[in-house]
């Protein structure tokens, strides 16, 4: 049985694409890409069907991973797909959580920067207005993040 995982920002097109697509990699790496699959979506619907950002893709490339993907909007019908829900910004999860009218899921949503091991960070900064700093640094954070959830999902799943 595989870990569903669901990545969450605003647009769907910076911060969570690259999210999915970092713990893709990681998953990979580690061989565990048949027990952990991963998905992306936004709160906000401005970007539906558009691909990464190409500054968050030039960014990632820098790290050795490519962003693929097409931005959707969160759906309700996520909270029952989905396992763990991350949240890129307070404001990301507590939309996530207004979505849950039986008010049953709020297990499943957590944020991004709880799983963090390097970075003192709480949210994960949206980059969309900055420089190519901003996507640098979302990046460097992601891959700090997206590696401690992994090693706990992995404890969670070797534990019996």
């Amino acid at each position: 049985m595989s870990t569903r995982v669901l990545f969450v920002c605003l647009g769907n097109i910076c911060r969570s694409p690259s999210a999915e697509n970092i713990m893709n990699h990681l998953v990979q790496q580690r061989q565990w890409a048949d027990r952990v699959s991963c998905d992306s979506a936004g709160t906000a619907s401005y970007h539906v069907g558009n691909p990464p950002d190409r500054r968050m893709a030039a960014a990632a490339k820098e790290f050795g991973i490519t962003l693929k993907g097409q931005a959707r909007q969160f759906d309700p019908t996520d909270f029952d797909r989905f396992d763990w829900i991350l949240a890129m910004d307070n404001q990301n999860y507590r939309d996530i959580l207004a979505r849950d009218g039986t008010k049953s899921y709020s297990h499943k949503v957590k944020l991004m920067c709880d799983f963090c091991r390097t970075h003192t960070d709480t949210e994960v900064p949206d980059p969309y207005y900055g420089g190519p700093e901003g996507f640098t640094y979302v990046i460097e954070l992601l891959l700090d993040a997206c590696d401690g959830f992994l090693d706990q999902v992995i404890g969670h799943v070797a534990t019996p």
